[in-house]
């Protein structure tokens, strides 16, 4: 697989992929200010849940490196998205751990816990990788005393592979591990509306080389009605405390359609994606983004709406695969210590 990264230091720099460029080009930004970092994260050059934690956490130490205020950094990455838990956690332990510091050796803190923050992403998704391997290889046993089929097909949407990730993916993380293990397997990709995310899976999924197929989003529940999906995978934006899971839009209507066919629905996201604070999904801020990524055609459509998350109901959830393992919503209260 090739192992381009979507986030490393150059210096008193941080290299990023630039995802809104991807898949027709391979370009990487140079980001060297609390800006910089800000207005990439709003932008959508980096993106993905656990990502967006792990570069705010270095653009505050850009921000310390230029000699600005803790809480202005603070701010205005916490200004940047209003979804994803990642960044709001990430921004909590950063200033946790220099408000602890002695004012001279901020900088260094800030940018030695970033490296952590990354390490650790990075080690999550790889152990969530390994406990979902677990669940494809009991789907694989599960299909083949079925008939002749060998393949486990699995469905995801969105984008929450390396790309989402400082490495190896959340809910794709299951299905390289699979891929590597010998387990044959499909993935059917869907576009995802309206940035196309899908796209960066079928790039990835092609880069690995592991069999995919891109699917219009309202496709779904066709091809798990007709049983040619043993299980859905998706990532998260957010999970609350009751098991709710808040992923990007178009993730409820999986479910809905999984739930009804009798498909395991399975949510991959690290720890950090998790929000105890947060009672369930009702009281998650969903952002709404611009009228223009629906392209061309909200020039003219009149009142367009463009909301960029939806909330999947815990019931409809079969279980949610963290670093700790594999649990039902209901008993994920246990990661909490």
């Amino acid at each position: 697989m090739n192992e381009l990264r979507t986030l490393a230091e150059d210096g008193g720099a941080v290299v990023i992929l630039d995802q809104t460029r991807l898949p027709h080009e391979t370009v990487f930004v140079r980001l060297t200010t609390l800006a910089g970092v800000a207005r990439a994260i709003r932008t959508m050059q980096v993106r993905g849940a656990p990502l967006i934690g792990a570069t705010a956490a270095y653009g505050v130490a850009l921000g310390l490196a230029e000699g600005l205020p803790l809480g202005n950094i603070l701010a205005t990455l916490a200004a940047t998205r209003p979804t994803a838990v990642n960044l709001h956690w990430a921004l909590r332990r950063m200033e946790s751990v220099l408000e602890n510091s002695a004012l001279a050796a901020r900088r260094e803190v800030a940018w030695n816990e970033a490296r952590a923050i990354a390490r650790e992403d990075m080690e999550a998704n790889a152990a969530i990788g390994r406990h979902g391997l677990s669940l494809i290889a009991r789907m694989r046993k599960a299909v083949r005393a079925c008939g002749d089929i060998d393949v486990v097909n699995v469905m995801t949407h969105c984008n929450a592979g390396r790309l989402a990730t400082v490495a190896h993916g959340t809910a794709l993380a299951p299905v390289y591990a699979a891929h590597r293990a010998g387990i044959p397997l499909h993935v059917w990709v869907s576009e995802t509306r309206p940035r196309n995310q899908g796209l960066l899976t079928v790039w990835e999924l092609a880069e690995a080389g592991v069999p995919h197929t891109l699917i219009a989003d309202n496709a779904a529940g066709l091809l798990l009605m007709r049983g040619e999906v043993d299980a859905v995978i998706v990532g998260a934006d957010r999970i609350a405390a009751n098991g709710d899971v808040v992923n990007k839009v178009g993730t409820y209507l999986k479910a809905l359609a999984a739930k009804a066919h009798g498909v395991p629905f399975y949510v991959a996201a690290p720890l950090s994606t998790l929000d105890f604070s947060c009672a369930g999904g009702a009281a998650v801020p969903l952002e709404e983004r611009a009228a223009e990524e629906l392209g061309e055609g909200s020039q003219v459509a009149g009142n367009v709406a463009n909301p960029a998350f939806d909330v999947t109901p815990a019931a409809l959830v079969t279980a949610i695969i963290s670093e700790r393992g594999c649990a039902k919503p209901t008993e994920i209260a246990a990661w909490q210590s």
